[in-house]
């Protein structure tokens, strides 16, 4: 199994392509994540807590797309953008005006935006590659009104971003001709073998009026983001519980479902325990009982063999998959106490970080952040936040999935409107 720092910082050949659920990393790296995952929340209440002991450092996730990567091409000395294609073994970039025109598979409504990106981060005096989120071009920008105030809002995403019109913030979002938030930072002697590093120093880059960047730290200016004794003490309470629950997992036991949890690939990828627990985010559904949320696995298991098995034609690759069911589900079945204790664990998890994004949502960030209704708009918190280990270079998202899903299915996306 792989350590969970190796995991954290080579994703993908060490790429920033994926960041994973805090609550995951037992599913994700066994025991090794399991303890991890608690020693990230114990750093977290020890920042909160304004202890100079903690080693992790706070980004804001942005609902920006798409996500966007410039700086030097190590084979030429060239400038580019580009999407996430650009770490694939054929590498897809752009260094001129004529390469965007002439790629059929960049959409037409984003050919503008590269083209402005080409002729603007050129600029930056960008060392090595920078990753970031796309958050407007001059055409984005909307006035709306707001609660009775004029504001100018961009929609990247399903996030509404706003600031009130006349504010500073709103004349820098004017001046310029595209706005990103940088995250990652990437360095190498090839694009394909270059190792992401968590976080974007964007102090040496060159500032101007036609681009709005801003580096993604997690900003309290206000000092609100401060735990009480009695919050720090409901963290610490939550994960002692988790730690006592961690103890009665087998390492052995747990490798052993982890590896059935691996072997479900291909067409079968749906039937593993992250995508049975996802399905509760989707529908809103938080588990409050982990033993029949362990059962209920084992159904999800057989619908969804079943689905497959009904999709096949022969009578014999009918016959070899129903063998396969059966040899699955006798295996989840012979891990229901385990799945039992995995439930328990990650609930515990999740209360934990829970009761950290909340206290992190209180903090005004840089701009409103809104979803745009039927009714209007709706105040709502920023996506979550990523966690950056400053000795590993490892990283982890928080995020209130309950309320991220229930924005995704019921807000106005910009491309609804």
């Amino acid at each position: 199994m792989k350590r969970l720092s190796t995991y954290l910082t080579e994703d993908k050949q060490g790429k920033n392509l994926h960041l994973e659920h805090i609550e995951d990393d037992i599913l994700n790296f066994g025991v090794v994540g399991a303890r991890a995952a608690i020693n990230f929340l114990q750093s977290l209440r020890d920042m909160l807590a304004g202890s100079s002991r903690s080693s992790v450092n706070m980004t804001v996730k942005w609902d920006g797309a798409p996500a966007i990567f410039a700086g030097i091409d190590p084979a030429d000395g060239r400038f580019f953008v580009a999407k996430k294609s650009v770490f694939n073994k054929e590498p897809l970039l752009y260094k001129t005006q004529a390469e965007i025109n002439a790629d059929p598979k960049l959409p037409a409504s984003l050919k503008p935006k590269f083209s402005i990106a080409l002729a603007e981060f050129s600029k930056l005096g960008i060392k090595g590659v920078l990753q970031g989120d796309l958050m407007f071009t001059k055409a984005d920008l909307k006035t709306e009104t707001i609660d009775g105030q004029k504001h100018t809002t961009f929609q990247p995403n399903t996030i509404v971003y706003a600031v009130p019109v006349g504010s500073p913030l709103d004349t820098k979002f004017k001046q310029a001709k595209i706005g990103v938030v940088w995250h990652t930072s990437y360095s190498g002697n090839s694009l394909t073998d270059m190792k992401a590093s968590f976080g974007a120093n964007i102090s040496s880059l060159r500032q101007g009026s036609s681009i709005w960047m801003d580096d993604a730290t997690y900003k309290d200016t206000s000092g609100s983001a401060t735990f009480t004794q009695a919050e720090t003490a409901a963290v610490t309470s939550l994960l002692s519980q988790a730690g006592t629950q961690f103890r009665k997992i087998g390492s052995a036991h747990l490798n052993t479902f982890n590896a059935l949890q691996d072997s479900f690939t291909g067409k079968m990828v749906g039937a593993s325990l992250k995508t049975y627990n996802n399905s509760k985010v989707r529908e809103g559904q938080k588990v409050t009982n982990p033993k029949a949320h362990a059962s209920g696995y084992y159904n999800w298991v057989e619908s969804k063999f079943k689905i497959e098995i009904e999709k096949l034609k022969s009578e014999k690759a009918k016959s070899a998959l129903e063998i396969k069911m059966q040899e699955t589900l006798k295996e989840v079945k012979r891990h229901q106490q385990l799945l039992e204790d995995i439930t328990k664990f990650q609930g515990l998890i999740v209360d934990a970080k829970m009761l950290i994004v909340k206290k992190l949502d209180t903090v005004k960030q840089l701009t409103g952040t809104f979803i745009k209704t039927a009714n209007g708009f709706k105040v709502t918190a920023p996506e979550g936040y990523v966690a950056i280990d400053r000795i590993s270079g490892g990283a982890v998202k928080l995020v209130d999935r309950m309320e991220f899903s229930y924005n995704n299915f019921t807000a106005i996306k910009a491309w609804d409107k």
